[in-house]
């Protein structure tokens, strides 16, 4: 389908409760808005807690659902960190109606045989191991709600490797195949997982990857959101293990 010409219900995602992973900026700021927006109480995540903050404030001033903040450093969460997160969403919510793994960090872009071994770490426990431990936590809310949408942020260098990105591909390699892995293994019908590969698009994670490259000339996080409505909503319903391109 045309996601550019998909035209979600306004209230195609309301009382439902969803976890923004990377929420603070770029992409998952402009989910955050967008969900909130089709009736979605958010549960905001990032890094700093400031942004967060102002995304909140936004959120609420739009006159949409009251969102939640629950700040954590991906790269150093613990066991006990996550355990947190899951009671403090179960006391809040009692159930998860969908998570949009968006959090991500770019490393290196060098050769395999010059890269940081510690910036290697750091990257797939942000980008891959992160999204794994998270949906396994929150397993038990997803399995309350009626109908469930897990999807995870994957990448065009997670589908055809490229020279010179690292570790950045290869956690999105291992990533598409964890999204198939959990579809496939699944006994909740109510929960499906699937990712989404957004293409280039205007954030400054793009521009850190393309520091020559005219912002002017992508698509703003905002343009994309039809595909992230779609996904997430009932219209997809009917996809489990699938990878999708926001701009097709």
């Amino acid at each position: 389908m045309k996601f550019s010409e998909y035209q979600p219900r306004s209230d195609l995602l309301k009382d439902k409760i969803i976890l923004i992973t990377g929420a603070g900026d770029g992409i998952g700021r402009a989910a955050a808005i967008s969900y909130a927006l089709h009736g979605a109480t958010v549960v905001l995540h990032g890094r700093t807690l400031n942004k967060l903050e102002v995304i909140y404030d936004e959120i609420e001033g739009l006159g949409a659902p009251q969102p939640a903040i629950l700040p954590l450093q991906l790269s150093t969460a613990t066991a006990r960190d996550y355990e947190l997160l899951r009671n403090t969403l179960q006391q809040q919510f009692g159930r998860l109606d969908g998570i949009l793994h968006n959090a991500g960090i770019l490393g290196e872009r060098t050769e395999l045989a010059h890269y940081n071994s510690e910036l290697w770490d750091d990257v797939i426990a942000v980008n891959l191991r992160a999204p794994f431990v998270l949906t396994q936590e929150l397993l038990p809310l997803l399995q309350q709600a009626e109908q469930a949408s897990v999807v995870f942020t994957s990448s065009g260098v997670g589908r055809e490797a490229r020279a010179r990105w690292g570790a950045y591909s290869v956690s999105k390699f291992a990533l598409e195949a964890m999204s198939k892995i959990f579809a496939l293994e699944n006994t909740y019908p109510n929960i499906r997982y699937n990712c989404i590969n957004p293409g280039g698009t205007r954030t400054a994670m793009r521009a850190s990857a393309f520091p020559e490259e005219d912002p002017k000339t992508l698509p703003t996080p905002e343009h994309i959101m039809p595909a992230y409505l779609y996904l997430m909503g009932e219209d997809s319903a009917h996809l489990n293990g699938e990878s999708i391109n926001a701009q097709d």
